[in-house]
């Protein structure tokens, strides 16, 4: 998928142009960014540039129309016209914040009372707020609000209903007060979303009656609504129905991308979508937060960028592929390209931030840091910049407080609520770092950064068993990372299940040839990762469980596959191998030990020699070497 014939160009560029048009009248900002974003990285057509004056007859062309997949009915477009004052009256409300005036313009009384239908059991710490949430609403309309409802078009009535969205999650946050203090962490819920539900519910009830078409936008709030309620599976149906009607909402596949959890559900899921460019453009950025970066998602990629060459987003999408990948140096250059390509972009900086802090590029993490501060320093994304910053500083408080701030701005920014996990580790307040985890999770259950620092918190904590299962969600995420795996062994140890942590070491081992740079999953940061071969640390600690097991052959083998790791591989050009380290001195004095015991005393000798050359466990390998002597003197 190279660039477009010309009038396919066409084609696209006016569905982006009605996609900004479309989402602006209902006050959908961020996605008419994106699509605005998109438009204007496709390639320039021929015309653009032409010398012809703009008044010369010779200039005329005329711009291709608009296409709709679905027309507006007659219905709509009466209704439109007759409420067109009201609805700018409702817009400019809406625009200066004024949200319960946006309301009243279409829906001057209050919304009818009910519950959101859901079939997940709500968060426990929300027991009095979400009574009745398990079963469908049984509420209805007031027939005066039923009336008014049916009178208005469906843009008025999202942009009503929006707005009572919107108001009711800022009255949430504000009722919430102090991040991570007693009334945050679910105990507020959004007052406004029963009575959207009812009204939506009643609206799509009535809709098959009613002889108008659907457009996508009611259903994309009804499945906000839902997933609000915890009504996954309900949701997902809706956002569905919302990207077949109109496919160019951004923030209707960024909602399905957030219901999904596993690279599975997302092949399930690809089925049911149109084949259309942007669902072509959803699934690479669902692997990417899946953590599906294949070869056949980076040549999707590729493709895609044949049509939008500039995109600053699918660029993104590509440098955050190589961060997942561990592939530091590529994701950063692409991120300082786009930091030169337009300085005052603040999308996704806190994931610069945090390659700049694995690569411990302190100089270049304060530049970012001052660049963002003036841009502007009340953004999420700048609060986790300056955060990471102090945080590379080793000055955690300062971090805890700049995370925070982002969390007042946006109670739902992931990156906040796992960096601010990492410091309070650091800072030694595990019950503080388990509750950032844990709000982390609620905000993205695909996050294994999150999950795996509520299995390291336990594991401060000595509760292994607790720490086992947060380390085994981490690995089912990524499945190639080796440090998950080996957590996930250390854990099975831990809880005297040897086998199936020798399993997991195992499986270590594996993931260890797909990731030849692992760094550290924690923080992100850490020490770089084994090269040549396998790695020596966890052929050392699969050793130490045969051992626990009396597996002394087995336990045996796996130390002289330590020791061979010094040397690595004799196809490899350079060696390979990791030299003596700290783990293969600790084998050697192992290997030279059960030699003496076998009474193997020449070889005991020889490895207790090499110890001495390694000034690693010097003593105790001279020690060895004197019992050895004296063993062989005696006979």
């Amino acid at each position: 998928m190279s660039a477009l014939p010309d009038d396919q160009a066409a084609h696209l560029k006016a569905q982006l142009q009605d996609a900004v048009v479309s989402c602006t009248e209902r006050c959908l900002y961020s996605s008419a960014k994106w699509a605005a974003e998109l438009l204007n990285s496709l390639p320039a057509s021929d015309d653009d540039g032409s010398d012809t004056d703009i008044d010369s007859p010779m200039s005329g062309h005329t711009p291709p129309q608009t296409p709709h997949r679905i027309p507006k009915d007659a219905t709509e477009e009466r209704l439109e016209a007759r409420e067109a004052h009201k609805y700018l009256l409702a817009k400019t409300y809406f625009d200066c914040r004024e949200y319960d005036r946006c309301a009243a313009v279409f829906l001057p009384g209050p919304l009818p009372k009910g519950a959101i239908p859901a079939t997940s059991t709500p968060n426990a710490k929300s027991k009095t707020a979400a009574k009745g949430k398990a079963r469908a609403s049984t509420s209805t309309v007031p027939p005066s609000t039923a009336k008014i409802v049916a009178g208005l078009s469906q843009k008025s009535l999202f942009l009503a209903l929006y707005a009572k969205y919107i108001v009711g999650e800022r009255r949430m946050n504000e009722d919430s007060e102090m991040i991570l203090g007693p009334q945050d962490g679910g105990v507020m819920v959004n007052k406004e979303l029963p009575g959207i539900s009812v009204i939506l519910e009643q609206w799509f009830t009535a809709l098959p009656n009613s002889g108008r078409q659907p457009q996508g936008w009611l259903e994309y709030l009804y499945g906000i609504v839902l997933a609000k309620g915890k009504n996954d599976k309900l949701a997902m149906d809706y956002f569905l129905q919302s990207v077949h009607q109109y496919e160019f909402n951004w923030g209707a596949w960024q909602e399905l991308t957030s219901l999904l959890s596993t690279s599975e559900e997302l092949q399930d899921l690809s089925a049911r979508l149109p084949q259309t460019l942007m669902a072509f453009i959803f699934h690479i950025t669902a692997s990417q937060e899946l953590y599906q970066v294949t070869e056949g998602v980076q040549n999707s990629l590729t493709q895609l960028m044949g049509i939008f060459p500039t995109s600053a987003f699918l660029k993104t999408q590509r440098a955050l592929m190589f961060y997942h990948c561990k592939d530091f140096d590529d994701a950063e250059e692409i991120f300082s390209d786009l930091m030169i390509t337009d300085p005052h972009r603040l999308d996704h900086l806190d994931h610069y931030s945090n390659i700049l802090y694995v690569m411990e590029m302190r100089p270049k993490l304060a530049f970012l840091a001052q660049i963002a501060t003036a841009t502007d320093k009340f953004r999420p994304e700048t609060c986790c910049v300056v955060g990471n910053y102090y945080s590379l500083k080793s000055e955690h408080e300062k971090a805890v407080m700049y995370f925070r701030r982002a969390l007042t701005l946006d109670r739902n920014f992931l990156s906040a609520w796992t960096l601010m996990g990492h410091e309070f580790v650091e800072m030694k307040n595990t019950h503080a770092a388990i509750e950032s985890y844990r709000r982390a999770v609620d905000v993205n259950r695909k996050d294994y950064r999150a999950w795996y620092g509520l299995g390291q918190t336990y594991e401060v904590l000595e509760m292994h068993s607790y720490a086992l299962f947060y380390h085994q969600r981490a690995a089912a995420l990524r499945p190639y990372d080796p440090k998950l795996w080996m957590a996930v062994g250390q854990c099975f140890g831990k809880v005297g299940k040897i086998m199936n942590g020798i399993r997991a070491y195992k499986r270590a081992l594996v993931a260890g040839s797909y990731d030849g740079e692992a760094g550290s999953s924690f923080g992100g940061g850490g020490e770089g990762g084994f090269r040549g071969g396998l790695d020596p640390e966890v052929l050392y600690q699969i050793a130490l469980l045969y051992e626990r097991i009396r597996n002394m052959a087995e336990c045996s083998a796996y130390m002289e596959f330590v020791l061979a790791q010094e040397e690595g591989s004799e196809d490899e050009v350079d060696g390979g191998g990791v030299g003596v380290t700290p783990t293969t001195s600790k084998a050697r004095l192992w290997l030279a030990r059960y030699e003496y015991q076998r009474g193997m005393y020449q070889r005991a000798s020889e490895l207790a020699n090499e110890l001495c050359q390694d000034n690693f466990e010097v003593e105790d390998a001279k020690a060895l070497i004197r019992d050895v002597r004296a063993r062989q003197e005696a006979h």
